[in-house]
C-alpha cells in the first residue's frame, strides 16, 4: 500500500460516511464514537442481538472488541459476527487482554474462527497469544514489542485468511502479500486509555469503504497523535485535541508526515 491509497481511503470515509457497528467495551464508547464522529464515519454501539441482523444490513463493518467481556456478550458478538458474514461486512476484531485470561483468549480465538472477512487489531503480546505463543502480557497492556509478534501475525494471516495489524512504537501490517512499517505516532498516546480501541474503531471504518488492511487507519491516528501532542500538555488535552486533529487532519499534512518504513 502506498500514499495514495491512503488519502484515497481518507477521503472515501469521509465522502460515504460508513456507518460502523461497535460491540465495544465501557470504559471507551464516548472515545471511539467521537473518534469515528472526526474523522467523518458514522458510529453505532449497538450491544443488542434483536436489532443485530437488521444493523448490519445497512452497515459498512463491524468493530468487536472485548475489552469488558462477560457471558451475556459473549453469545451477541457470535450473533453478530454471523450477521456481518451473512451481509458480507469485513469484521474488526480487537482481542482486548487476550493471554491475561482463558475467557479472553477462548473468545477472540472463537470470533476470529467465526468472521468470514476478519482484520485482526492488537497489541504485541495480544497478537502472540492470540496465535499461541507464549507473549509476555500484563492485563491488557503490551510488554511485547511489535517486531516480536510478526511472526504471530503471520500465523494468524494464514490461518485466519485474515490481515493483521500489530500497534506499538512502530505499527506492523501484515497481509498475505507481505508486511508494511509505519512509524508515526508519540510516546504519550499510550497514556490515554483506549487509544487501541480507537485505532480498532478507524480500521472499521476504513474497511467499510474497502481498505482492510488496516494501514490507513493506523497512519491517520498516529499522524494525528503527533499533531495533538505537540499541542498538549499531557494526556488529558491529548485526547482532545486527538478529535481536533482528526477531524482537521487534510491531505497535505497527511503526505508531509506519512513514515512508511
Amino acid at each position: 500500500m502506498n500514499t495514495e491509497t491512503i488519502v484515497s481511503a481518507l477521503n472515501a470515509v469521509r465522502q460515504q460516511k460508513p456507518l460502523v457497528v461497535n460491540i465495544t467495551n465501557y470504559v471507551v464508547m464516548n472515545n471511539t464514537a467521537n473518534a469515528l464522529l472526526a474523522l467523518g464515519a458514522s458510529p453505532i454501539m449497538a450491544h443488542s442481538r434483536e436489532e443485530m441482523a437488521e444493523m448490519m444490513r445497512f452497515a459498512g463493518a463491524l468493530v468487536v472488541n472485548i475489552g469488558t467481556l462477560d457471558s451475556a456478550w459473549t453469545p451477541r458478538m457470535a450473533y453478530a459476527v454471523e450477521q456481518a458474514n451473512r451481509h458480507g461486512k469485513p469484521v474488526v476484531l480487537d482481542p482486548v487482554g487476550c493471554g491475561a485470561s482463558t475467557l479472553r483468549t477462548q473468545t477472540s480465538r472463537q470470533i476470529a474462527q467465526a468472521a468470514a472477512q476478519l482484520i485482526i487489531r492488537g497489541n504485541a503480546s495480544e497478537i502472540i497469544a492470540l496465535a499461541g505463543e507464549a507473549g509476555q502480557n500484563k492485563g491488557v497492556d503490551a510488554l511485547d514489542s511489535s517486531e516480536a509478534a510478526v511472526g504471530a501475525a503471520r500465523h494468524l494471516a494464514e490461518v485466519y485468511g485474515c490481515n493483521v495489524v500489530i500497534s506499538g512504537a512502530t505499527d506492523v501490517v501484515v497481509t498475505a502479500e507481505g508486511e508494511v512499517r509505519l512509524r508515526n505516532g508519540h510516546a504519550m498516546m499510550p497514556f490515554v486509555t483506549g487509544m487501541g480501541c480507537t485505532l480498532s474503531a478507524l480500521t472499521g471504518a476504513f474497511a467499510a469503504v474497502g481498505e482492510t488492511t488496516g494501514l490507513a487507519a493506523a497512519a491517520v491516528l498516529g499522524i494525528a497523535g503527533e499533531i495533538a501532542a505537540e499541542q498538549s500538555a499531557g494526556p488529558g488535552s491529548l485526547q482532545l485535541n486527538l478529535l481536533d486533529a482528526l477531524y482537521q487532519l487534510d491531505e497535505a499534512t497527511l503526505r508531509q508526515r506519512l513514515k512508511l518504513a
